[in-house]
């Protein structure tokens, strides 16, 4: 039951449905491209993030300094389809704005 609720809980928030469905689309993005994107200062994003990867949606790797976010794979199939609804929904997803200097 509690994994139910936090998965439910983790997509609550249209802020993280949008960054949920912006990585989906962008298969794999850092911290710094969804605060450009979104023009979001860091700390929220970063919360959003946690919450989204404590949910079981994303997965997240560190290369140096960066940490990139991708979609979980393979996702349960809970947890698949509220992606798949999530797909469909008319969102406003901002463009991929690359935010990190190499």
């Amino acid at each position: 039951m509690e994994l139910f609720l936090e998965t439910i809980g983790s997509i609550n928030d249209e802020t993280r449905v949008r960054i949920l469905r912006f990585i989906d689309i962008n298969i794999e993005v850092c911290v710094c491209d969804i605060e450009s994107s979104f023009d979001m200062i860091q700390s929220r994003i970063s919360r959003h993030l946690k919450i989204l990867k404590d949910g079981g949606f994303l997965r997240v790797e560190r290369r140096g300094k960066w940490a990139y976010y991708s979609v979980r794979s393979p996702l349960d199939r809970f947890r698949l389809s509220a992606l798949e609804e999530i797909r469909h929904l008319d969102l406003d997803i901002p463009n991929l704005i690359k935010g990190c200097s190499i």
